[in-house]
């Protein structure tokens, strides 16, 4: 059974939200010991979720857990808005697909740079991607 370590949750409503986003996640993988490289993936994907969270999504708010279980530490972030929802998933995870005219890397990427990804989105309902980066704890 894991046992949390830590778990905060924040409201993403302006571009300042993103960069605290950032400073959170980064604080939960210093927290749990990953290296300079996971902390920097994971900044990176937490930087372009909430980013979308914000523009696509009209925001909403992550959620931040760190856990542990068999040597193994986790740190889980569960990102939730109440937006137009996406369309068509495959295609948003086509790597060079854009709506905002960037350069369509976004959610392709971000699920290759975590442990784990998952999505779920309804049109007209919003969408939820939940992203996990796994490390081992070095004792």
């Amino acid at each position: 059974m894991s046992r949390l370590l830590a778990a905060d949750t924040m409201p993403i409503r302006s571009e300042g939200d993103i960069v605290g986003v950032r400073q959170l996640v980064r604080e939960h993988g210093a927290a749990a010991e990953l290296s300079l490289v996971e902390q920097t993936k994971l900044v990176t994907a937490a930087s372009e979720l909430a980013r979308n969270t914000l523009l696509h999504g009209g925001g909403g708010e992550v959620e931040v857990r760190s856990t542990e279980e068999d040597k193994l530490r986790t740190i889980v972030l569960r990102f939730a808005d109440s937006g137009p929802g996406i369309e068509d998933l495959e295609l948003a995870l086509t790597d060079g697909y854009t709506t905002a005219g960037g350069l369509g890397l976004g959610l392709g990427g971000t699920r290759r740079l975590a442990s784990e990804f998952e999505i779920d989105s309804k049109p007209g309902e919003g969408t939820v991607v939940t992203v996990c980066f796994h490390t081992r704890v070095r004792r």
